[in-house]
């Protein structure tokens, strides 16, 4: 505990790292106050049933990543999800159309050009679903008094672009987060979202075992050690690597190599599931789109199932269409973010080499050979920590909003951005470190 305070003073002293997560704080605080307003129009004391319908199912996953704004109707309605769906569809689009690959090629300049492409795309999108959430308010048990202005166009049109406003505002939150603070503005937004909701669904589960003769305390002790383990099994997937050895040639007082000598001896560390929490993020926003096909054709056999099946979270055609996109995802996004013809490049540029590997292409080679095998295992652990939630309801009969902590979508999501967050603090903490004892000359290593 001593050692704990002390990291916390030496956080504290940090001037640009203190700024940092006092920005962060403030602007995540700024996203939780504005998930409690409500649109203009909307009787609030009206919106019980909504609540109550959004609080388990596909719909309640909607919610916990908006942080329960989904069901309080607020200006944060669709929150950081249509920015979601855009950066997924500029993705998958950039394997394809050559003006954005053209734009990976251009190196930062590329990348605002990406993200300006991106953020359009979002406003279209939002476009789009903010008058689909305003209808479907009344399916989702809203009555039509709770509408104080009625569902004319004077109530339509100021709420559309409130939501289209309030999802830009978030996607700005998000990015002066990642500039201005600790970093992964959009992750942590999300994040936030669902820690907002895991201390009510902790309640719940609680008082569901302790006063229905439902197992009482001890039970809910096995759950808690279960939910530790889980976080354990998830910690070892995000941080699990596989070191790749690495020869340097050593280099001659003239800046040449000398041959045929070893020189010091590295690793590339490539990790098991080097695509973080984006897979499951990316897979999440694509499992929105069976349940509402279904809704569309619900006068068809395929559309009726199609509703059934997907509406249910904990189903089983659910779940296996989930684990697939995951694995599938895994390997796309992987795919994307670990060049390995370019790390092969720069070893070979830095006189490095893999022991029994030539440089350049063949080392290209064995470099995705690796990752190729690493990422199936990765990509399998994956997918089955998120469809544990299913399981540990049908097996041990855990209340819906509980059991999405033990495993799944919310519990990756946080513990791989709370572990990148961590990463990010603990580097300035190194680096001062680094200068202080360059200052001070103590205790400096000589070669």
């Amino acid at each position: 505990m001593k050692k704990f305070f002390e990291i916390i003073s030496n956080i504290w002293k940090i001037d640009e790292l203190r700024a940092r997560i006092l920005v962060t704080l403030g602007l995540l605080l700024v996203y939780r106050f504005g998930a409690q307003i409500v649109l203009p129009g909307i009787d609030t004391s009206q919106l019980a049933e909504l609540s109550s319908n959004t609080e388990q199912g596909i719909l309640g996953i909607l919610n916990a990543f908006t942080g329960g704004a989904f069901a309080n109707a607020s200006v944060f309605a669709l929150g950081i999800m249509p920015y979601i769906s855009a950066s997924i569809v500029v993705q998958l689009m950039g394997i394809a159309v050559p003006y954005l690959q053209k734009l990976d090629k251009e190196g930062e300049s590329g990348r605002k050009t990406k993200n300006q492409i991106t953020r359009w795309l979002t406003i279209g999108i939002c476009i789009v679903q903010a008058p689909a959430y305003l209808y479907s308010l009344s399916a989702l048990g809203v009555p039509d008094s709770a509408f104080l202005l009625g569902k004319g166009l004077n109530f339509m049109v100021p709420a559309v672009i409130i939501l289209v406003t309030g999802t830009v505002f978030a996607m700005w939150l998000g990015e002066r987060i990642t500039d201005k603070g600790i970093g992964n503005g959009i992750s942590l937004l999300i994040m936030i979202g669902i820690i907002a909701t895991m201390p009510q669904s902790f309640v719940q589960e609680f008082i569901s075992r302790t006063t229905n003769n439902n197992g009482g305390l001890m039970f809910m002790l096995i759950e808690v050690i279960l939910w530790f383990l889980v976080i354990l099994a998830s910690v070892l997937l995000v941080m699990a690597t596989r070191r790749i050895p690495v020869q340097y040639a050593r280099r001659t007082a003239s800046g040449g190599y000398e041959k045929n000598v070893i020189g010091s001896r590295q690793y590339i560390p490539l990790k098991l599931n080097a695509s973080g929490v984006m897979p499951i993020i990316f897979a999440q926003a694509i499992m929105f789109a069976p349940g509402l096909l279904g809704r569309t054709f619900n006068d068809t056999a395929v559309g009726q199932w199609m509703e059934v099946q997907f509406q249910d979270i904990f189903g089983l055609a659910y779940n296996i269409l989930f684990a697939l996109l995951i694995i599938i995802f895994t390997y796309f996004y992987t795919a994307i973010t670990v060049p390995t013809n370019k790390m092969a490049d720069d070893l070979k540029r830095s006189g490095g080499f893999i022991p029994g590997i030539r440089p350049g292409k063949e080392t290209a080679n064995f470099l995705d050979k690796v990752m190729s095998l690493i990422t199936l295992p990765g990509a399998v652990f994956l997918a089955l920590l998120a469809v544990l939630p299913a399981v540990v309801v049908k097996l041990m009969d855990i209340q819906p909003g509980w059991a999405l902590f033990y495993g799944g979508t919310s519990l990756l999501i946080m513990v791989g951005v709370a572990i990148d967050t961590v990463q990010q603090v603990n580097s300035y903490l190194l680096n001062r470190h680094y200068d202080g004892l360059m200052k001070t000359g103590k205790n400096r290593k000589v070669a």
